[in-house]
C-alpha cells in the first residue's frame, strides 16, 4: 500500500483507471500505423551516415550549454541557414521540441494588450504557452475562420487595443483534417493580425518539396511558422520561421530558448540531412500521396462515408473502453495501433488514430482493414450475445461505427 503521502496520487490513478484514461507505457511492435515517421526517415541509411561523418569530424554529441553561451554551435547555424533557405523565409530558428518552440512563441511574442484566437482543437503545447504568455486569450470554433474574425470584432467592441495574433495547425493531429489557410490569412490581413501557423504533421508530406501547407505564406512579416524535426523529418527538434526582428526578439526574451540547453548537434545534422533528402528524394512524398489516396479508397469501401484523405485517418469509436479494447485487439493481430482518449481528444470521441507511414505498405494498410472490420464484427456479436434474443453475428450486416 502506498504511505499517506503518496495516496492523492494514488487515488488519481485508480480514479482514470476507473475512467478508462489510465494510460501506460508500452513498446513498440507489429506493422506501424502509429508513429508520425511518415516519410520513414527515422532509419534512414543517408541521415546514420551524415551522423556518423559528423561524429567522425569532431561534433560533439552534446551542446554543453544553451546557445547564448558556449552551445551555439557551427551546426546549428547551418541548419538555420538552410532551413531559412529551404522554406524561403528571412530567418529560422532551432529548438529542441515542437513543445518547446510553440511554448517559447507564444510566451514571448504576443503582447500583453494583444489577443489570442486560439483553434479548439490546436496543440497542448500552444495552450500551455498561451496561458504562460501576457495576452488575453479565447477560442474558436475548430476551422471556422468566420468564428475567429468574431472574436476579433467581439474584442475590439469591448476596448482591445492590441494587435490579434490567430494560431492553428497547418493539419491537425488528430483529425487529419486540413486549417482553411486562405480565409485566416484574409482575416489577418483585414484586422492586422499575426498567424501562427504549427505545421508539425504538414512538414515533409505537403507542399512543394514538403516545405508544408503554409509554403505560399511562409516568408510575410504577419506569419510565423513551426516546423516540427521529430515527424516526417525522421529525427528530433523543431523550426520556428520568422522575421528576423522576431527571431531576434526570441533569442533576447524567450525564456525557454534562453535558460535551456541547446539541442544536439548531431541532431541538427541529422535535421539537414532530412531537409536535402526533401529536395533529392520526392518520390518519397509521392509514394506516401498515393499510399493515402489507397488507404482512403479502401476504408470508405468497407466502412462508407467521409474519411481525412490525409496521412491521419482517425477512426471514431467514442467509447473510452471499447476504443482501447478494440487497439489492443489490433495489436494483438501484429498491428501496432494506439487508442487516444479524452483529454487528448474531446469527451466522447474517443478513436484509433491511424497513422500511414512508408514504414507499411497497401498490403498491409488492407489486412489493417479487413481486421478491424473482424474485431468490429466481434464486440457486436458479443454484446448482442447478452440480449435476450441475439442475432447470429453472420446473419446480422455489418455497419461501421457512428
Amino acid at each position: 500500500m502506498p504511505s499517506d503521502k503518496l495516496a492523492i496520487y494514488a487515488n488519481d490513478l485508480q480514479d482514470l483507471a476507473a475512467r478508462d484514461r489510465l494510460r501506460r507505457l508500452s513498446p513498440r511492435s507489429g506493422f506501424d500505423f502509429s508513429s508520425n515517421d511518415y516519410l520513414g526517415l527515422a532509419q534512414s541509411p543517408r541521415i546514420k551516415r551524415a551522423i556518423a561523418a559528423a561524429m567522425e569530424a569532431g561534433t560533439p554529441v552534446g551542446a554543453g550549454g544553451s546557445r547564448l553561451l558556449r552551445g551555439n554551435c557551427a551546426e546549428h547555424e547551418r541548419l538555420e541557414a538552410e532551413a531559412a533557405r529551404f522554406f524561403g523565409v528571412d530567418s529560422a530558428l532551432v529548438f529542441g521540441s515542437g513543445y518547446v518552440a510553440n511554448f517559447a512563441v507564444l510566451a514571448t511574442l504576443p503582447q500583453a494588450d494583444d489577443l489570442l484566437v486560439l483553434d479548439a482543437l490546436v496543440h497542448a503545447s500552444t495552450h500551455e504557452g498561451a496561458r504562460a504568455g501576457r495576452a488575453r486569450i479565447c477560442q474558436f470554433a475548430h476551422n471556422d475562420a468566420g468564428a475567429a474574425e468574431d472574436k476579433i470584432l467581439a474584442w475590439r467592441r469591448d476596448g482591445g487595443v492590441g494587435r490579434p495574433w490567430i494560431v492553428v495547425e497547418s493539419l491537425y493531429s488528430m483529425d487529419g483534417d486540413i486549417a482553411p489557410l486562405d480565409d485566416l490569412i484574409a482575416v489577418a490581413e483585414h484586422h492586422d493580425a499575426f498567424l501562427l501557423i504549427d505545421e508539425a504533421h504538414a512538414t515533409g508530406v505537403h507542399g512543394p518539396q514538403g516545405r508544408g501547407l503554409a509554403a505560399r505564406f511562409e516568408g510575410r512579416d504577419d506569419v510565423v511558422v513551426v516546423h516540427t524535426c521529430g515527424k516526417a523529418l525522421g529525427a528530433a527538434g523543431a523550426l520556428v520561421t520568422a522575421h528576423r526582428v522576431l527571431r531576434d526578439i526570441i533569442v533576447n526574451r524567450a525564456r525557454p530558448f534562453i535558460f535551456a540547453t541547446a539541442p544536439s548537434p548531431l541532431m541538427a545534422v541529422a535535421v539537414t540531412e532530412a531537409l536535402a533528402i526533401l529536395q533529392d528524394e520526392p518520390q518519397r512524398q509521392q509514394k506516401l500521396t498515393k499510399l493515402m489516396a489507397f488507404a482512403h479508397r479502401a476504408i470508405v469501401a468497407r466502412f462508407g462515408g467521409t474519411w481525412s484523405s490525409t496521412q491521419i485517418i482517425p477512426y471514431i469509436v467514442g467509447d473510452n473502453a471499447r476504443a482501447m479494447t478494440l487497439a489492443a485487439g489490433l495489436q494483438r493481430r501484429g498491428f501496432d495501433v494506439r487508442g487516444i482518449r479524452p483529454p487528448t481528444v474531446p469527451a466522447g470521441t474517443a478513436r484509433l488514430r491511424l497513422s500511414l507511414t512508408l514504414n507499411v505498405d497497401e498490403d498491409a494498410i488492407t489486412a489493417l482493414l479487413d481486421t478491424l472490420v473482424e474485431l468490429e464484427g466481434e464486440q457486436r456479436w458479443r454484446s448482442a450475445s447478452s440480449s435476450r434474443a441475439p442475432t447470429p453475428a453472420s446473419a446480422r450486416p455489418y455497419s461501421p461505427p457512428a
